[in-house]
């Protein structure tokens, strides 16, 4: 496998590929070929999904200048703790973590760190400096907290946190202009920031399957509250309706079939009614599900904040 692999990067370098994609490799430790000599001046994508890696070289900025877009989903990377990273963790073989190195790809653009085992980011990574990155991906982590200095990657666009144990987000997230998309399904969070939606940009929130959230701020009133991570497998059986021995279709959005027994008035009865039957107080309205989840058509909140 070694000589397979030495070939594969001797090959990437001499044809100065821009993409290299190295999944599935079963590597422990970073390949040295990628970081001799010169290192690859010409690469710009490095895919190493599902890997056994533990931690990044702290040369890699310098040997991979031009790398925009870094996936390393599904490998062994754990965060150094803050006691042990401040006593020279970093040039100890056997810690193992994410170091330095990561905020000195100052051209990044998209970086994938999901399904490892991320406990918390320390101040020393500077994420903050990653002034190009677009994408980021985190989840499938043990984060319990993110950095507060994320709003300062200005460019920053969809950032993904689901499955993680965040029971807050920084409200500095708020400040980031840019960012369209949040998800952050299936953690601890037992509230939002007020301001998180205020800007016209965000317009997806992925925050369902928090047992503990069940607000909104109202600036999410006009967003897309979706569902990215119920679990729940969808429900492919479509109702249907028979009319004189016609098997009618119903749409897919339609999830139960009233009964004659119920009792549903039409519209033009209700109209020529002088009273109708309406909440006592119209706050009990907002108690009402904001939405629905669209795998398990579960109602996902049932308290929002009224502007």
């Amino acid at each position: 496998m070694d000589s397979e692999l030495n070939e594969a990067i001797s090959m990437a370098k001499q044809e100065r590929h821009k993409n290299l994609f190295l999944n599935y490799r079963s590597l422990k430790n970073f390949p040295v070929e990628l970081l001799r000599d010169e290192g690859m001046l010409f690469l710009e994508r490095l895919f190493m999904k599902r890997n056994s890696l533990t931690s990044l070289p702290e040369n890699l900025a310098q040997k991979l200048p031009n790398l925009i877009e870094l996936y390393l989903p599904s490998n062994n990377i754990a965060l150094i703790p803050q006691d042990q990273w401040s006593h020279g963790a970093l040039h100890n073989p056997q810690f193992s973590g994410l170091n330095e190195a990561i905020s000195e790809l100052v051209r990044l653009q998209s970086l994938d760190l999901s399904d490892n085992a991320l406990q918390f980011i320390c101040p020393e990574i500077e994420l903050g400096n990653l002034q190009k990155l677009v994408i980021l991906d985190v989840s499938m982590n043990l984060l319990r907290t993110l950095p507060e200095r994320l709003h300062q990657c200005v460019l920053l666009q969809c950032l993904t946190a689901d499955r993680n144990l965040l029971h807050c987000l920084p409200r500095q997230l708020c400040l980031l202009p840019d960012l369209n998309e949040v998800s952050m399904a299936a953690n601890c969070l037992t509230s939002l920031p007020l301001d998180l939606g205020r800007s016209m940009e965000l317009q997806f929130v992925f925050v369902d399957s928090n047992a503990h959230l069940v607000a909104l701020p109202s600036y999410l009133y006009n967003k897309v509250i979706g569902c990215s991570g119920c679990g729940v497998p969808a429900q492919n059986k479509q109702l249907s309706l028979t009319l004189r021995g016609t098997n009618i279709p119903l749409p897919s959005e339609v999830k139960a079939i009233g009964l004659e027994t119920d009792h549903v008035l039409p519209l033009e009865e209700l109209a020529f009614r002088t009273t109708l039957l309406i909440p006592r107080s119209l706050l009990d309205v907002l108690r009402w599900p904001l939405g629905h989840c669209h795998r398990c058509s579960q109602p996902m909140f049932t308290i929002v904040y009224p502007k």
